[in-house]
């Protein structure tokens, strides 16, 4: 048993001052079976600690319904077995460019602004799920022999509200849940964001990239005492699809931890290994200095250009980073791990059935419901996926100009069963006018609902209402498909049309069956199981699963060009990939490299 404090200049372990070497790793972010490599890489990199979030969505994903929420309890225990201290970021809001920073939608739906306040319609969930998930942070605080050295309250709240009376209510609560390390908050180094996102008597730190001494100027003149730590080091970034990858030079990142650390400053490498936000778990963001923009869709990747990439190798940045760390470590650091095994042989196929997007929706999608105005997907119990909406043109009219308002994601259009167009602003109209009658289709996919800044908490789909000409349509029906619903047992009751396209030719446009949205079905032969990557030459944005894990979201815009496959998903012999096509047309082979 030891005791971990916060002293006036240092952090203290039993009395003695230690500093943290911090590295974060997102446990939900990677495979179970690999967080004993990913673990052991972090200290060959030369830290003593790891931080993890914990994503509230992930595990209630209805009120009271709760999944594999110990999956905490066995990541700290692995923690503890590869020799590291444990700081344990519970949120509720976590950022994390995860779905809705965290938050669950059933709860942001009704609430809307009123989320990340004192109000008890939301304060009330957060006590109970608290109170759900926190035992098994408590029971391995390193008071009782285990790694958990600090508990966080709340996430950058000085970036989004002042209601100082929420963070003491949320500090209160974790204290009655047991919780007895030290607290802490992290923000920017920015007056308005320590001071709206700070608590009286708890520990304050701060978040950047680069800029030590500064940063740390500014966190003294709100805490003149205490240790300084930069809790999330911002070492690189994370991509939008459509965008370039980011990417920041390794001597530079090194430069600034050097910086910090010369400041006598503890340091959590944010990210030390970012993962897959695998599931279709990634956020979004919405552009503009003020995040009040168009919305971004974050990848599935979490690389972030991390020192450890996304597959658990070192980069040239891991090697920099160790370079720096190992001055400040007690003794020679652990040699680097074996990386994990790596698929014995390139595999690819061809789709060996196909059923349209009507037909999967009819056998795995949720209930139709009609209402006067659009459902948004918050209403139709849907987190992350797609729905259907349907509205009818009455006619006779003439052809006039058909809007969309408050479209919060995108949308492809049909009219009649003929593709019209795709939209993706919020306020959109359809290219083309439409003429009555004719019944309209919009398959809108949720992009990801935002995970920092004043739009966050806002409903997906359509939030406003379809017009045509400047009448607004009534009557709108809507059927969601959310990705869970796609298990084995589910996708083997899909009416799959067998593909026979002819030699050369893949199903793509003019070949075979299929060549559109929907769901294909792909078996490739494996030799030697390990890490692989999945591509999609040729396909458009869908999602993708392996034997029933769903690697998340694809899309050739880039920049990110294949879906990691962590080795436990493959098995030897045959494997079954599903793809969701989602914009068409489907490309001609699947690859697994």
């Amino acid at each position: 048993m030891s005791e971990f404090a916060v002293g006036d200049t240092d952090f203290l372990l039993d009395g003695r001052p230690v500093r943290l070497l911090s590295g974060a790793l997102h446990y939900f972010r990677v495979h179970e079976g690999q967080w004993e490599h990913r673990l052991g890489m972090l200290r060959a990199m030369g830290l003593n600690c790891v931080e993890t979030y914990v994503p509230w969505n992930l595990y209630e994903p209805e009120p009271g319904r709760y999944g594999d929420v110990d999956a905490l309890g066995r990541f700290l225990d692995a923690v503890e077995r590869a020799g590291l201290w444990a700081i344990v970021r519970p949120g509720p809001y976590i950022c994390a460019e995860w779905e809705n920073g965290g938050l669950p939608h059933w709860l942001t739906g009704p609430l809307g602004r009123r989320v990340r306040t004192d109000d008890p319609e939301f304060v009330g969930p957060v006590e109970g799920w608290f109170r759900r998930l926190l035992p098994q942070v408590v029971e391995r605080q390193v008071d009782r022999g285990g790694p958990v050295v600090m508990v966080q309250v709340e996430n950058e709240y000085g970036s989004y509200g002042t209601d100082r009376g929420y963070l003491r209510r949320l500090a209160d609560l974790l204290a009655q849940c047991g919780v007895t390390v030290p607290l802490f908050t992290s923000d920017g180094p920015e007056d308005h964001m320590l001071s709206g996102g700070s608590v009286p008597g708890v520990l304050a730190t701060a978040n950047f990239g680069s800029g030590a001494r500064e940063a740390f100027a500014a966190l003294r003149r709100h805490q003149p005492r205490g240790p300084l730590m930069c809790m999330e080091f911002w070492c690189g970034w994370f991509d939008h699809w459509g965008t370039e990858h980011a990417v920041r030079d390794a001597a530079d990142a090194a430069g600034a931890l050097r910086e910090i650390l010369e400041c006598g400053a503890s340091v959590n490498v944010f990210m030390a290994h970012g993962g897959t936000s695998f599931g279709g778990w990634a956020g979004a963001n919405r552009d503009g200095e003020l995040h009040e923009g168009a919305l971004r869709a974050t990848v599935t990747s979490y690389d972030y250009d991390a020192p450890i990439d996304e597959r658990g190798r070192p980069t040239e940045k891991f090697w920099r980073f160790r370079e720096v760390l190992a001055a400040y470590a007690d003794g020679p650091l652990p040699e680097v791990p074996e990386p994990p095994a790596r698929l014995g042989a390139p595999v690819s196929a061809v789709p060996a059935g196909w059923a349209a997007a009507a037909e999967v929706l009819e056998v795995l999608g949720d209930e139709e419901r009609v209402a006067p105005l659009p459902l948004s997907f918050e209403e139709l119990g849907v987190d992350r996926g797609l729905v259907r909406y349907r509205v009818e043109v009455p006619g006779p009219r003439q052809p006039y100009a058909l809007a969309v308002a408050g479209l919060r994601d995108r949308a492809v259009v049909y009219v009649d069963g003929v593709r019209a167009g795709v939209l993706d602003e919020e306020d959109a109209v359809l290219p083309e006018p439409v003429a009555g009658p004719a019944v309209v289709e919009l398959w809108v996919e949720s992009l990801g609902r935002v995970n920092y800044g004043p739009r966050q908490a806002e409903p997906k789909g359509i939030a406003g209402g379809l017009r045509h000409e400047r009448q607004y349509l009534h009557g709108v029906r809507a059927r969601g498909l959310r990705l869970d619903a796609f298990t084995a047992e589910a996708v083997g009751k899909v009416p799959f049309a067998e593909l026979e396209p002819e030699p050369g030719r893949g199903p793509g446009p003019g070949g075979g069956v299929g060549g559109g949205p929907g769901l294909y079905r792909v078996v490739l032969d494996v030799a030697g199981a390990g890490d692989a990557a999945l591509a999609l030459p040729g396909w458009g944005r869908g999602f993708a699963w392996v034997n029933g894990f769903c690697l998340g979201r694809y899309w050739s815009v880039g920049p990110q060009e294949s879906l990691f496959v962590p080795g436990p998903v493959l098995r030897e012999g045959p494997n079954e990939v599903w793809v969701l096509e989602l914009e068409g047309p489907a490309g001609e082979r699947v690859e697994l490299a």
